[in-house]
């Protein structure tokens, strides 16, 4: 496997914007998350420090999972941040933190796409639980360009049933 280049993302996140709730449409393998999970939402907060706190909700055979965790920019442009969702107590760790980089961001804030440098996880969240399918394949063909393995992309289902909030 050939090594990839930096992975490219925007030049700048404004943080108030982004909070808020988002709703993912397509996402990869990932073992913290059910492949068979459904209505899957995030709601993004400020905390007191400035870290942004990460609300992760989603459906399994009807019953709701719940997450929290904390993101922080690693640099100031804010489109690079590091999550955890283990105990505050722990967080220090290095290898308890992801990579969450916002590749793509629409002008409206309504549509980002989101991934790790090492392209083993991948996000395409919308502000709404459905997407039109020319946005759809924009992301999709831009993360294929970047080198994540879109075929190996999960759907995820919305059943009416709200997790955001």
């Amino acid at each position: 496997m050939r090594p990839h280049p930096p992975l490219a993302t925007v030049s700048a996140v404004d943080l108030q914007r982004y909070l808020g709730s988002w709703y993912e449409i397509e996402r990869l393998p990932a073992r913290q998350e059910p492949e068979a999970a459904t209505d899957v939402s995030a709601h993004y907060s400020l905390n007191p420090d400035g870290s942004v706190r990460v609300h992760n909700r989603c459906l399994q055979q009807g019953t709701l999972y719940e997450w929290v965790g904390q993101a922080t920019p690693i640099d100031a442009s804010n489109s690079k941040l590091q999550v955890t969702f283990t105990a505050n107590a722990l967080r220090w760790v290095p290898f308890t933190r992801g990579d969450y980089w916002v590749m793509q961001l629409d002008a409206g804030y309504t549509t980002t796409l989101v991934g790790s440098p090492d392209r083993r996880h991948l996000w395409l969240l919308a502000r709404l639980p459905q997407m039109d399918a020319t946005t759809r394949r924009h992301y999709i063909a831009y993360a294929r360009q970047q080198g994540f393995d879109v075929d190996q992309l999960i759907h995820t289902p919305h059943t009416g049933h709200p997790t955001a909030g």
